[in-house]
């Protein structure tokens, strides 16, 4: 049965606001979260820090992030997301800024950890907003441009960070990354607005979103499984282009940057099909049957060594990998509803957190034992386990 297009509503100029301050918030965040993994050649190669230690720091702001996301959810969904989201960047920039003058390593990996537990504020707040303030039949092209603040706040890191620790060291990177969380968190204190809420006799007869069905827990496993392969493609991608298949490391940073900027738009894209289909779960399973088609012709390619071929299939998996992230955050907003999508979108992006963390030691362990191409054909099982799990039909409330 061919797909039904639903006409598009017009957005309040209000929404698009909203909706720049969220990718904005969203996007500092990142840069502070982003930040330590760009000062590991400075910690490792000139201050002789060894690489397991350095790696431990970078990883300091994601567990803190990790931590706190579902208790930032919950506060946004009783006090609202104006507050939650200036808050919790002016209490980013405060720690960003104490962790510019601290004096040891320990103490910098505590409050860069604090910084990152801070950072989460904007994770589930800012989608709240963003789906609170757009009318359903545009919130995959919203929440499609949301999703391209995590790449925005990570090019910025990547350009911004090197030459200021070359230049200035810790304190050097740091501070202008405080200031800048300070400025967004004014600005988004000044301009942000709650959406409206419901009533309280509306919440009470919506009740707990989980104990209704398992729509939510179906979304957030199907989550988990689709964000496999997006991490193993932007861990190991680089690695098997240079050391498996001989590529130049200019040349193959070129093919893994290109395959990020293509992926930000494809999120873009798939959000605006399902505004016009009319259906976020039958676009997420369109996504999850081409990264399994997508990931098998990776693999058969890597078998052959086509180096040319596995460049160019990777860009277009990559680009599949990474597109359900808008269309199951949005589903989880519009299913959880306004009183409980703060806690919703925080477990949903906990369990994704949690699984991208075992992919490097995992998938490395799996790369060392039978190699890249067969690897990639097993990670391929991870999208074939979502389709069945994808809901049939959307849930909106």
């Amino acid at each position: 049965m061919p797909p039904t297009y639903t006409p598009l509503a017009r957005v309040p100029a209000a929404a698009w606001r909203m909706l720049a301050l969220g990718v904005a918030a969203q996007a500092a965040g990142t840069l502070l979260v982003s930040t330590p993994v760009y000062l590991i050649p400075l910690l490792h190669v000139e201050r002789g820090l060894p690489l397991a230690q350095a790696g431990a720091l970078a990883s300091a702001p994601t567990l803190g992030m990790v931590l706190t996301l579902v208790a930032w959810g919950a506060l946004a969904d009783r006090l609202g997301e104006r507050w939650v989201i200036a808050g919790g960047l002016a209490a980013t920039a405060l720690l960003a800024a104490l962790a510019a003058g601290a004096d040891d390593l320990v103490r910098l990996g505590v409050l860069l950890g604090l910084g990152g537990a801070a950072s989460a504020s904007t994770n589930a707040a800012s989608g709240r907003v963003v789906v609170g303030w757009f009318p359903r039949e545009r919130r995959g092209l919203a929440m499609g441009l949301r999703q391209v603040s995590q790449p925005l706040g990570v090019a910025v890191a990547a350009l911004a960070v090197p030459p200021l620790a070359a230049s200035g060291g810790t304190r050097g990177a740091l501070v202008p990354t405080a200031g800048v969380l300070a400025v967004l968190a004014l600005a988004c204190a000044a301009g942000i607005r709650n959406p409206p809420r419901p009533g309280a006799a509306q919440v009470a007869a919506a009740g707990n979103p989980y104990r209704r069905d398992r729509f939510l827990l179906r979304i957030h496993v199907v989550s988990v499984l689709l964000v496999l392969p997006q991490f193993t493609l932007t861990t190991f991608g680089l690695v098997w282009l240079t050391l498996g298949l001989g590529w130049g490391a200019t040349a193959a940073g070129v093919v893994v940057g290109g395959a990020q900027f293509v992926g930000a738009l494809g999120r873009i894209g798939v959000g605006v099909l399902s505004d016009r289909v009319g259906s976020r779960v039958r676009v997420l399973r369109w996504v999850a049957g081409s990264g399994v088609v997508a990931l098998a012709a990776l693999a058969g390619v890597g078998f052959a060594q086509w180096p040319v071929a596995v460049a160019v299939v990777l860009v277009l998996a990559s680009t599949i990998s990474v597109a359900d992230n808008g269309l199951a955050f949005t589903s989880v907003a519009e299913a959880a509803g306004p009183r409980w999508s703060g806690r919703a979108l925080g477990l949903q992006n906990t369990g994704q957190f949690v699984a991208a963390s075992a992919v490097g030691p995992g998938v490395g362990a799996l790369v060392t034992a039978i190699g890249y191409p067969a690897s990639i054909a097993l990670v391929a099982l991870a999208p074939l386990l979502a389709l069945p799990l994808v809901p049939r039909h959307d849930q909106h409330r």
